[in-house]
């Protein structure tokens, strides 16, 4: 249930308290209970066993989701989310899977990304529109996509190379259905391109 970090830090992401860069794994001081961890372009996100989200790292587009925009070189505990069963992380926003089965999103919103109708970005956790009974998420660079329990698949963000699977490359501010994708039961994307 510990948490280890390595690599680039420059902007706080590896949540050691410093902006070192470390070349082996190193503990983050303070996390245990951890049964899930995620990363992003410049932050990461830490799920405790109790359903709670801590996060650090750049947080110049909300992304560390604490309600500021101030960079976290450590852990701080996501406010008012609670709930959650699965997280991740994007180039620049985050997104979690609650045990109702709704995903709440957060970060930059530019494209739609967050899947609330808008294109604000937003610091601190927001619902995403019309979306209920979610089996996975998971966020790509600058769109996300979901499966829901009866294995349809959903997408939202940008589209410009096509990877929301839509026929298009328009972007999308809400989770629309992939049509023609057989029922699925996990998906993943990389930075412009989804998989079922």
């Amino acid at each position: 249930g510990t948490v280890w970090t390595w690599g680039y830090g420059s902007l706080g992401q590896l949540g050691l308290g410093t902006t070192n860069s470390r070349s082996t794994p190193t503990q983050v001081p303070g996390l245990t209970g951890i049964k899930q961890v995620a990363g992003g372009r410049d932050m990461s996100y830490a799920l405790r066993s109790d359903g709670t989200v801590l996060a650090w790292g750049s947080n110049a587009m909300g992304e560390v989701g604490d309600g500021t925009t101030v960079r976290r070189n450590s852990p701080v505990v996501i406010p008012n989310l609670s709930g959650v069963v699965e997280i991740s992380g994007g180039r620049n926003h985050g997104v979690a899977r609650l045990t109702d089965g709704t995903v709440k999103a957060w970060g930059d919103n530019q494209y739609g990304q967050l899947g609330d109708g808008t294109t604000t970005r937003r610091s601190s956790p927001v619902t995403v529109s019309n979306l209920t009974g979610v089996a996975h998420v998971d966020a790509g660079a600058h769109h996300t996509v979901a499966v829901r329990t009866d294995g349809a698949v959903l997408t939202w963000g940008r589209g410009y190379r096509s990877q929301l699977g839509l026929g298009s490359t328009a972007n999308r501010l809400s989770p629309t259905v992939v049509p023609g994708v057989p029922a699925s039961v996990e998906v993943g994307d990389g930075r412009d391109q989804t998989f079922a």
